[in-house]
């Protein structure tokens, strides 16, 4: 973890440290979207990987269209990944409390202050100084930092296998699919509404990546539903260790189908367990309601598997294991225990056992296990097994009183107390919460459960992958226990949500083996010093985990301290000796004077982000001649409502009618024609427009605004460029302030284009084409020279005059600062959540006696806190909705 500069032994004065987790493992210097015209051809054309079929495997589960599937190999293109943002969460708070100090106490701030920022940041990245070196990309390492990606799971899990290196690294991957085939079963249309509905189509997603992914996953219902998942999993297959673990989420509905169709990707044998858990509710069903979910289990390689075994507590209240029905009194006397006592009114000085079996069905060389035993005037024999331990060890167990006769056998006596814990087995009821408690998604997982399949088969520094990001339970309970993590979704509402989680979690900080806390708790735990080492406060050696005593009837046979004619005391004192111990995984020893935040992650996308449908390419990678046609169907579709309903901004009155609009077969123009502005005189103009039509299913970028702008400016020209698109990238509207005279124009259409005729027959003709709009913001300079950033709105286009005017900042969720923009990447250095439910609500409690009200209430405002003028001259303001649409605007001071 990183450390605060008072040092780890100056933690109970001053202020309260705030640490992270840093890793010291490394990852592929990929390309940020700032300099991805610095992509190698070669790296950024997208290469087709094979995934080969085997349809040789028996037994099977056949649906609609394998046999089809199964005659070619899975091929999926191997595209880049670009990195959007930079997030430090342990800079903003560091920020946030140096400006909160600064107003009480200039000189600390400036003392101690002041370069903070910069040094946290300026090992971010770990890349070579040489530009030239930073822009090779794959060929060098960084720093490692988590990662949260926008795309389609096949296409991103594909790329960080055969780009990144990351094929056999990952330990253990978590994938939560739909459960069923319903509108609402992954789908959430704001970060301000989780109340979906199923089957209510204002509900239904608008994302255009979630429409291709939806009608992907259920065309042909379970059948296609079968397909999209098998190809995930196929994949996901190659990024786990050989001893990695892949969990799937899955309800009572598809649950059969999809171990069978696991048996056949990762083959029976490595079948390690399917878990049922507890949900919140059950459903309302005519039937039977469902009251659990479940986890399916497979391992890369079970011989290989590694595995954290994990306890629960004995608990009175939670029942005992029925075995416990015998009570020794204080004075040795042994009986049936009473309904109350086995209910934990016991005794003083009194203990519940069981009587446990003492053979074993090992049969040694000679039988050397087998022999008599004479106790209470009686003989007994183990009939066909063996005693479990030898004949010294039964005398142990005779002098410790662990033996007792029941009629026909002779059993070992476990007190309920030798092990106060119990194994995990695979059904666990104790994972239900309350309806929609402190939920952010309309289908976020309780923590427990993930946090128990992480805990059993990844240790700290271990790599995480969830392919089905949601608000980020997943990556939020990695960073939690301290593994590497990364995530994806092609849901923006999802990242938007997942994003703020973690940037605003706060953490209990765990005391590191490789720490000098930790080497002192181990010392105290152990009772030796260990060895003297410079610690480095590696992840990777794990936290110092407390234990639990674990009397077995090894450690009794075994313990050469027990003699005949010893006091119960004595004995006692002599098992607790020597008795075995069980390490609590999820039990790590906390520091309460200290606070942690989430560690370094990036905020990535495919780009142009794009949802894989297996049926657009064939294995070279070339669109084929059914795809052809569907995209000549979607642009005369777009242009035929465009002529109708025009451009609009968020006024009624204020629409760009088109005199003609023809389409126009270029190579990034798809229409042109003419309009008549009316002109701030009140003279009309005829103007002349070209349309470029962004993807079905994806987003646009600004290399479409480019070459659509290249081809617009040439010949004759147009005064105005029109991009039409589902979602934009965030940098579009950068691109766009380069073209001269030529105005262009980003139109955002309304996403029920793309949701078929009932959804558009619903919509109309009103809002189909909208003008996208811009944060307004006003740069201010103090008299001491700081600048203070105020976001006023958004400013929206008017098509009818050529104007610009603002609009309110009610639909902004955060936007965000890089206060020393260098071009190169965007680093989150100010972070404002406008439209959140106060985020920081934990971390305000944990530092409220550093931090005040006021410089928390900052957070959430829209106008930023002061910072000095930016060393490179620019500054980029990042701006999201509720929707998870995102906007970039770059200043020069």
């Amino acid at each position: 973890m990183a450390r605060s500069k008072a040092g780890p032994n100056k933690t109970t004065a001053g202020p309260t440290p705030v640490h992270s987790i840093r890793h010291k493992d490394k990852r592929a210097n990929i390309p940020t979207e700032e300099l991805r015209d610095f992509v190698a051809d070669d790296e950024a054309a997208p290469k087709a990987m094979l995934y080969p079929r085997d349809p040789s495997l028996d037994p099977q589960l056949v649906w609609q269209g394998k046999d089809e599937q199964d005659r070619a190999d899975l091929a999926v293109p191997v595209v880049p990944v670009y990195i959007q943002e930079k997030i430090h969460p342990q800079v903003l708070v560091e920020d946030v409390r140096r400006e909160a100090q600064a107003v009480a106490e200039a000189k600390t701030a400036a003392e101690t202050g002041m370069g903070r920022q910069l040094d946290l940041f300026a090992d971010f990245n770990g890349l070579p100084e040489a530009f030239d070196q930073r822009v090779d990309f794959y060929h060098h390492e960084q720093n490692w930092a988590n990662r949260m990606i926008l795309g389609d799971s096949l296409l991103v899990m594909t790329s960080l296998a055969e780009k990144e290196g990351l094929k056999g690294k990952v330990q253990t991957i978590y994938l939560d699919p739909p459960y069923g085939i319903k509108f609402g079963s992954n789908w959430q249309v704001s970060t301000r509404k989780r109340d979906v509905k199923d089957g209510k189509a204002e509900d239904a997603t608008r994302q255009p990546e979630q429409v291709r992914a939806f009608r992907d996953t259920w065309k042909l219902g379970i059948h296609s539903y079968l397909a999209y998942l098998r190809d995930r999993l196929t994949v996901a297959r190659d990024l786990l260790t050989e001893t990695g673990s892949i969990f799937v989420q899955i309800g009572d509905e598809n649950v059969h189908l999809v171990r069978c169709m696991m048996d056949e990707v990762f083959g029976s044998e490595n079948c390690v367990s399917l878990i049922a858990f507890g949900k919140s509710s059950g459903a309302t069903d005519q039937n039977m309601p469902s009251v659990c979910d479940y986890l399916i289990w497979y391992a890369r390689n079970t011989e290989r598997l590694k595995f954290r075994r994990l306890f629960l507590g004995k608990d009175y209240e939670d029942q005992l294991p029925a075995i416990y029905r015998n009570i020794e009194l204080k004075d040795g006397t042994r009986r049936v225990a009473t309904k109350k006592e086995f209910q934990g009114d016991v005794p003083e000085g009194a203990r519940l056992y069981a009587l446990g079996d003492l053979t074993s069905a090992r049969v040694r060389t000679a039988r050397t296990g087998y022999y008599p035993i004479q106790f209470d005037g009686r003989e007994f024999l183990p009939g066909t097994r063996e005693w479990s331990t030898h004949r010294d060890g039964i005398e142990r167990l005779r002098a410790a009183m662990r033996l007792e006769a029941t009629e026909n056998r002779l059993g070992f006596i476990r007190y309920v107390d030798d092990f106060p814990a119990m194994k995990l087995g695979n059904m666990w009821t104790d994972t239900a919460s309350s309806f929609m408690a402190d939920k952010t998604y309309v289908v976020q997982t309780t923590t427990k459960v993930i946090e128990r399949a992480l805990l059993m088969t990844t240790d700290p520094g271990d790599l995480v992958l969830d392919p089905t990001c949601g608000s980020g339970t997943t990556a939020y309970v990695a960073e939690q226990w301290g593994r590497r993590w990364i995530t994806c979704d092609t849901s923006r509402v999802a990242l938007a949500l997942a994003r703020t989680r973690l940037m605003a979690a706060k953490f209990p900080y765990y005391l590191l083996a490789d720490s000098p806390e930790g080497l002192k708790k181990e010392a105290e735990l152990t009772g030796q010093m260990p060895p003297p080492y410079a610690t480095e406060d590696d992840i990777r050696k794990g936290f110092v985990y407390k234990r639990v005593p674990h009397v077995t009837l090894k450690s009794i046979a075994n313990n050469p301290d027990i003699k005949e004619g010893m006091t119960r005391e004595q004995i006692d004192a002599a098992i607790a000796r020597h008795a075995e111990t069980e390490t609590l995984y999820d039990q790590p020893y906390e520091d309460n004077k200290r606070v942690r935040v989430s560690g370094p992650f990036t905020v990535e996308s495919l780009s142009p982000h794009r949802v894989l449908s297996t049926a657009d390419e064939d294995l070279n990678g070339t669109v084929t001649e059914e795809e052809a046609h569907k995209q000549q169907d979607f642009v005369g579709m777009i242009l035929d409502n465009l002529r109708k309903a025009g451009v609009q901004n968020t006024r009624k009155a204020e629409r760009l009618s088109f005199d003609r609009l023809d389409p126009f077969a270029g190579t990034w123009l798809h229409a042109t024609g003419e309009y008549t502005e009316s002109g701030t005189g009140g003279s009309p103009a005829v103007r002349r427009v070209a349309v470029s039509i962004g993807p079905e299913h994806g987003t646009v970028g600004p290399q479409q605004v480019k070459e659509a702008a290249k081809e617009a400016v040439q010949g004759v020209g147009f005064d105005l460029l029109i991009v039409c698109g589902f979602a934009f990238d965030p940098h579009v509207s950068e691109e766009v302030k380069r073209y001269g005279k030529l105005t262009v124009l980003p139109t955002k259409m309304n996403p029920d284009l793309a949701m078929g005729d009932e959804l558009l027959k619903k919509t109309g003709a009103g809002n189909l084409f909208m003008v996208f709009g811009e944060p307004d913001v006003d740069i201010c300079r103090g008299k001491d020279g700081k600048l203070t950033v105020e976001i006023k709105g958004v400013d929206v286009y008017d098509p009818t005059t050529g104007a610009i005017r603002n609009s309110s900042t009610d639909d902004i969720a955060c936007w965000f600062i890089d206060t020393d923009y260098n071009g190169e990447s965007f680093f989150v250095r100010h972070a404002y959540f406008t439209g959140a439910d106060e985020p920081y609500n934990k971390l305000k409690r944990a530092l409220r006696a550093e931090i005040d009200e006021a410089a928390w209430s900052a957070l959430y405002s829209t106008t930023s806190r002061p910072f000095d003028p930016p060393a490179s001259g620019k500054i980029a303001v990042k701006v999201i909705n509720h929707y998870g649409d995102e906007v970039l605007k770059v200043f020069t001071i």
